[in-house]
């Protein structure tokens, strides 16, 4: 099974992205699954059903979300409905709309697909730990095939997950910090792993956001609303290839830019 997965999806310039390269990508690399972190995909914070639904019609099978997961109200009125959208399962300790995992249909096999959010330097949170512990021993259908988004700030607690379950799951994928990192890697027990697998969407920018928006928030502590920003545009994106066993043989980093038109 070959998993393509995209990077952070940064509202309107990302989803140019995804409309202008994805198809060829899907063809070019035999993609049998596409999941894209969507928490950022409408207007830079949150996932709208008009959003939503273009990114499915592009051909992503499943989305995963993160801090932004609440970012526009919308969802909370469709998420329950929709299967492909997961939020992080760890957000709360009370029941939240949604759910934090799926199992997807890829050929004859069964994907299961987990998104959980990190605490480090981060919004409280139930620990990620002690929840996927608790998903993966009472899970409901047996799969070799097992992803994890980790949707988290610190590379330590990325990290430390990722060690924990290896061998356990077939792959991790860190989101969150929208840069994406050089380790792509598969662990000794057989899982693959990224730190972060970046953003799709505007290359100068400042982690997507317009640049003069961030520079003045550092120099003179004033906060604006973040809007996505102009300028060239860019794809980061991990491929996974699963053995048949669920283990991950190897990974793959996607990382191209384009002029903007």
């Amino acid at each position: 099974m070959r998993i393509l997965f995209i990077g952070d999806i940064i509202g309107k310039p990302g989803r140019r992205m995804v409309a202008r390269h994805l198809a060829r990508l899907q063809q070019e690399y035999t993609v049998d699954f596409t999941i894209a972190n969507g928490e950022n995909a409408t207007g830079g914070a949150g996932l709208n059903r008009a959003s939503f639904r273009e990114l499915h019609e592009l051909g992503i099978d499943a989305f995963t979300m993160g801090n932004h997961t609440w970012g526009h109200k919308e969802l909370e009125q469709f998420i329950d409905q929709e299967k492909r959208i997961i939020r992080p399962g760890n957000l709360s300790a009370k029941p939240l709309p949604g759910s934090w995992y799926q199992y997807y249909k890829v050929g004859e096999k069964e994907l299961l697909l987990i998104n959980l959010i990190g605490r480090v330097y981060m919004q409280p949170a139930e620990c990620p730990f002690a929840a996927f512990d608790n998903l993966l021993s009472n899970m409901e259908k047996a799969t070799p095939y097992i992803f994890l988004d980790f949707h988290a700030e610190a590379t330590s607690e990325k990290m430390a997950m990722a060690w924990y379950a290896d061998g356990r799951i077939s792959a991790l994928a860190g989101t969150h910090t929208h840069i994406q990192t050089n380790d792509a890697r598969v662990l000794p027990k057989g899982t693959g792993y990224v730190t972060d697998a970046g953003m799709t969407g505007p290359r100068d920018s400042i982690l997507g956001v317009e640049k003069q928006i961030i520079i003045e928030k550092f120099l003179r502590q004033k906060s604006r609303r973040f809007e996505p920003a102009g300028g060239d545009l860019q794809f980061n994106g991990v491929l996974y290839d699963l053995a048949a066993d669920g283990h991950c043989q190897a990974v793959e980093l996607i990382n191209f830019w384009e002029t903007a038109i």
